[in-house]
């Protein structure tokens, strides 16, 4: 699964959570392993028959079916996942001998059904046979339901999203992960509508009135969760890559917006094949791209069907950008990977989900850099890893591998360190044994384990085996088992006799716990003599290291490792005399562990704000990124000063101006994907800084469009749209507005939507967070607008959503609930927000408090951020002319 993105041009997507489970047990599943459950262990599925009748303007759904049982201990009854369903009918059917019926009784909080029997079944196989009825939802869980609008009017398709737990709302089933079956799937629906799934249809059989009954294929052995069925008007565009056929779906009419993801699938799919040196065992794969989004996710992995939001698949030439194009990629290298790492092989529990998204992640970015080099991507790994460490430095962290119990908790899960950590540590992981070492251990780890159940160690296991004797597993143990950011001090730097000693110390970086005692990690280090020979070495708390050549020193070159590298004084000096002579990958590591370390008290911040100073206008495109994100960023913090705030954006001003004056308003030929990326950048960062200059002709281009196409190309419409978004007064946002209802291309329309909640003018909040309420911006769309509210208008925003409770809850996934509302007043400065939020957090589960608390620490790091940091960036302004 693909987390979403969040922007402030975009939808403000986010986050998640849901219902509770029963407590887990602990069991022997199969006699063969122990693995967490909410289940008894008594029975096990082998394979579900399954026929879906559903009613799309009831927003309902008939189903049957028989589910082939192996009965593993005498038992009374047999207890399964159910959510929102009625049984007309259930009975179980032995090999031979007569039909038991059963007495259901549904626990709508522990989400199960189970079925009593008048008598002890003896151990064995038999067939369980239910009719039901279930709910087709207007929120992504479950079978749901997107509408959206055409030129030819208002239509409707449904689809399914099942994980983490929401197959048992469309199938009564054992919906966990270890419980892994084949499936048939028969639906009957519209002829005149295509139904998909994950294998290919098997027959078409006409009913009568419009009805048709379509059979797919069965699946292979597989995890509930990874089950998909959609069906709608649509399109398909297919190609062939290693013998499987390939498939793009979406609503008819937009086959040519699926080009570009078509012609990646079919490269990635070759790729993968070969890297993971099993070939893709479908005979399909189907990419199906939905209208709408999701506080939680913006695609997923089913096996044969990835299910894509189309903001994160199609591309509009109308509309979409270089960024958009980059994300469509990245998105497909994702899901896919998650076909082996994921759909073959699965994780035993949700304590393991890194397996899947960090390895996902890491695959993702690995292929892009692969078949894009000209993207030239390998600098974002800085930035994932800084999200990774940001996240992980605060007191309310957790490990990569962390206990699951509820639903709740398997939802939280999906979070910047499953995805960000663990892409970040798998890097690093694999630059210690070696990318050749690392892939052999992935493919026999593959093959060992296809078509079943996993956990970490089977992964380090298959390492140990290539690893030429480094002891992998207890660095993997190390930074997966516990949580938090180690801390490199490079202690001293002596030269003699062509070669620099270097003397390091391990310790631990922390945002809010200046004085916490440090974990222990042996974190393996790559450090250089700028200029000269890479060595490394695993420190285990203190070690010296003997480096060729001698001039400053660099740790941590390459960036591969996770964690902060602190330098004395003297030596972060040479380092900044020589930073132009760094590559840029490692230009971005100086500088951002220069950020963290000022804004955590461990060093100055006139660090960073020296070294962003001295950076030459022609330096590489995404290092100015970096310093324009910082710049924007320490803006933010002085949010309601205006007099400090001014003074602060007119030196942020003078830095950035010439360095767009060298990008530009025009692409110019041949010019790098990273300048393209940074123009629209530093538009954004100097419009938000209040630049009159940039703010004019933003709006002089916003007024000329109509009249003349050249003034806002495709590639700067989004980001002109989003400042004149911000900066709107009642008359624009109305014109907005206007364009939003009149827009009948959903991938438009919905950003539109997004856009009307991102304005300065508090008034215009309110009547975003009014118009979220109704049902004009589409279901899936409504909690976006209320969260892109909160970033500007935290208070507004989450005091509304207090208010009205009852409404917003129908607009968020049930998979999202309990990070959905904490984090609207994630940007607060406002003390009252902590008692606020801890209110909230006294109305859900001990277990789903995570979210909240971290967003209250967040609250107080930011505050002390603006009450201790800010006085020394006003000192150095004092002293640099600003």
């Amino acid at each position: 699964m693909r987390k979403s993105l969040v922007s402030a041009i975009a939808l403000a997507l986010a986050l998640s959570a849901g219902g509770l489970m029963a407590a887990p047990a602990h069991a022997v599943a199969d006699g063969a392993s122990l693995t967490t459950t909410q289940l008894p262990r008594t029975v096990r599925p082998t394979h579900y028959d399954v026929a879906i009748v559903p009613h799309a303007d009831k927003l309902s759904f008939d189903g049957k079916v028989t589910v082939d049982v192996r009965v593993l201990q005498p038992t009374r009854s047999i207890t399964l996942n159910a959510l929102n369903m009625t049984f007309a009918s259930a009975r179980l059917t032995p090999a031979h001998g007569k039909a038991l019926v059963a007495k259901v009784s549904v626990d709508a909080k522990h989400q199960t059904a189970t079925f009593t029997f008048d008598k002890s079944v003896a151990p064995g196989s038999y067939k369980l046979a239910m009719a039901y009825t279930g709910k087709i939802e207007t929120q992504p869980n479950g079978l749901f339901a997107i509408d959206y609008d055409t030129k030819s009017g208002k239509k409707r398709a449904l689809y399914t999203q099942f994980e983490n737990s929401d197959a048992r709302r469309f199938i009564p089933s054992w919906d966990e992960p270890a419980y892994k079956a084949t499936f048939d799937l028969t639906v009957t629906v519209p002829s005149d509508e295509m139904a998909v799934s994950n294998m290919p249809v098997a027959s078409k059989t006409e009913l009568g009135n419009g009805m048709a009954k379509v059979t797919f294929q069965p699946t292979p052995k597989m995890s509930t969760y990874l089950l998909f069925f959609g069906v709608g008007d649509f399109d398909r565009a297919t190609t062939t890559s290693d013998g499987t056929q390939i498939g793009v779906i979406m609503q008819k009419g937009k086959s040519a917006q699926a080009a570009f993801a078509l012609k990646s699938a079919s490269e990635v799919l070759h790729d993968y094949n070969d890297y993971f040196g099993v070939k893709y065992p479908l005979p399909k794969l189907d990419n199906i791209a939905a209208p709408g989004s999701s506080q939680f996710f913006s695609a997923m992995e089913n096996w044969g069907a990835i299910f894509t939001f189309e903001y994160a698949m199609l591309l509009d030439p109308s509309f979409s950008t270089q960024g958009d194009k980059m994300n469509v990629f990245n998105t497909e290298a994702h899901e896919m990977a998650h076909q082996w790492f994921g759909d073959l092989v699965t994780m035993n529990w949700w304590d393991n989900l890194w397996l899947n998204e960090g390895f996902a992640s890491w695959m993702a970015e690995r292929e892009t850099e692969l078949r894009h080099p000209e993207w030239n991507t390998v600098l974002d790994t800085v930035g994932t890893r800084e999200g990774a460490m940001s996240r992980d430095a605060v007191a309310t962290t957790h490990p990569i591998v962390q206990k699951i119990d509820t639903v709740e908790q398997a939802s939280q899960a999906f979070d910047t360190i499953t995805y960000s950590k663990g892409e970040a540590v798998i890097r690093m992981l694999e630059a210690y044994v070696g990318p050749d070492a690392w892939r052999q251990g992935v493919r026999n780890y593959i093959k060992a384990h296809a078509y079943g159940n996993t956990v970490s160690d089977d992964l380090w296991h298959a390492m140990d085996g290539v690893a030429g004797g480094k002891p992998i597993t207890q660095v993997a143990h190390d930074f997966t088992l516990q949580p938090g950011v180690p801390l490199i001090k490079v202690d001293s730097v002596v030269c003699s006799d062509g070669a620099t000693t270097v003397k390091l110390t391990q310790g631990e970086f922390t945002k809010d716990r200046p004085n916490k005692k440090p974990l222990h990690w042996h974190v393996p280090v790559i450090a250089q003599v700028v200029g000269s020979a890479k060595a490394s070495t695993l420190v285990d708390g203190h070690v010296t290291m003997k480096l060729p050549g001698c001039g400053p020193v660099l740790v941590n070159a390459g960036q591969s490792g996770y964690y902060r590298t602190l330098y004395a004084p003297a030596q972060l000096a040479k380092l900044k005399g020589d930073f132009n002579k760094l590559a840029p990958i490692d230009q971005l590591g100086l500088m951002s562990d220069a950020w963290a370390e000022g804004m955590a008290g461990l060093e100055p911040v006139s660090d960073f704000l020296d070294m962003a100073k001295a950076i030459p206008a022609d330096a590489n495109p995404t290092i100015w990124s970096e310093v324009a994100g910082s710049l924007t960023a320490l803006d933010s913090y002085y949010r309601g000063d205006k007099a400090r705030q001014t003074r602060f954006r007119a030196y942020a001003v003078k830095q950035l101006k010439p360095v767009f004056a060298r990008v530009g308003w025009d692409a110019k030929p041949g010019e790098s994907t990273s300048t393209t990326l940074l123009r629209t950048q530093l538009i954004g960062a100097l419009a938000e800084l209040g630049d009159q200059d940039m703010l004019n002709e933003v709006r002089r281009r916003y007024a000329e469009q109509a009249s003349n196409p050249k003034a806002l190309p495709a590639a700067l419409r989004k980001t002109v749209y989003a400042i004149v978004a911000v900066n709107a007064d009642a008359a624009t946002w109305d014109k907005l507005h206007a364009q939003a209802k009149a827009e009948t291309t959903p991938l438009i329309k919905d950003r539109l939507y997004g856009l009307l909640s991102i304005a300065k003018d508090k008034a215009l909040g309110k009547r975003a967070l009014a118009l979220a309420l109704t049902a004009e911006p589409g279901a899936t769309n409504s909690a976006g607008m209320i969260r892109g509210v909160g970033w500007r208008h935290p208070e507004l925003a989450y005091d509304f959503a207090m208010a009205h409770r009852a409404q917003v809850d129908k607009l968020v996934d049930s998979t999202s609930s309990t990070r959905f509302y904490p984090a609207l007043g994630g940007s607060s400065f406002d003390p009252a927000m902590i008692g606020k939020i801890k209110a909230y957090e006294a109305t859900i589960a001990p277990t789903a408090r995570r979210p909240a608390e971290t967003v209250i620490a967040n609250i107080k790091y930011r505050t002390m951020i603006r009450n201790q940091r800010l006085p020394a960036v006003d000192a150095w302004l004092e002293k640099n002319g600003g």
